[in-house]
């Protein structure tokens, strides 16, 4: 694209924009029971969300196992459980209205996420959201968190810089990702990593809700540009 390099808000899903902490552990723990595996502690479930399923299997399963075939017992399960709804993954309160205030600022919207490209648009969908990203980047597209990859892809579809990209995430894995990618990373304090954790991984900002956030962004990225 010519002319001057587009704003660009990129977010994470799971933990940040929705709150899937419920189905994902009962999702991972059905999966390890199905394998008639000790399903992990509910703690250590949430401390691998964000990284690709693969992977976040392989972490979690005793050596051995077969990774590929447990991420597909997860993915029934969640399948299984998003319509029920007592397993409901609502969006976080204040997040359209935080998206709202990003599109009126001239900012245009992403998502970089560990989910696969069908969980994430059907979550999208389910929120009516689909149409608000303007980039989906998901672990079906290449290398995952904290790999820059997604973020490079997302900038460039979305005509985007580094200097004009900021990466919103609840996981020191969004936080890492944006650091190698070379853009503003800004942790959230109510997903699955501390905001402690987020800090140490060299979080520019922490915001304590998504009302503060738009606030946040625009000062950063005003900031950068002047730089």
């Amino acid at each position: 694209m010519s002319g001057a390099a587009s704003r660009l808000a990129v977010f994470d899903c799971d933990g940040t924009l929705v709150d899937s902490q419920g189905i994902v552990v009962a999702a991972m723990t059905a999966a390890f029971e199905a394998e008639g595996l000790r399903a992990p502690e509910a703690r250590c479930i949430r401390q691998m969300v964000g990284l690709p399923l693969v992977e976040v299997v392989q972490r979690l399963a005793p050596a051995g196992c077969n990774a590929v075939e447990l991420a597909d017992r997860y993915r029934d399960a969640y399948g299984d459980r998003f319509g029920l709804p007592e397993f409901q993954a609502p969006l976080f309160e204040g997040a359209v209205a935080a998206l709202d205030a990003l599109e009126r600022a001239g900012f245009l919207l992403g998502v970089a996420t560990g989910k696969g490209r069908r969980g994430l648009i059907q979550v999208l969908d389910k929120h009516g959201l689909g149409a608000r990203f303007v980039t989906l980047q998901t672990a079906d597209d290449g290398p995952g968190k904290p790999n820059p990859l997604m973020l490079f892809n997302a900038m460039a579809a979305a005509g985007a810089a580094p200097g004009t990209t900021v990466m919103i995430g609840d996981t020191t894995f969004d936080v890492l990702m944006a650091r190698n990618a070379g853009v503003a990373g800004i942790g959230v304090a109510w997903g699955y990593h501390d905001p402690a954790e987020l800090v140490a991984a060299g979080a520019d900002e922490i915001a304590g809700d998504f009302g503060t956030l738009p606030h946040i962004v625009e000062r950063m990225m005003g900031a950068r540009q002047c730089a």
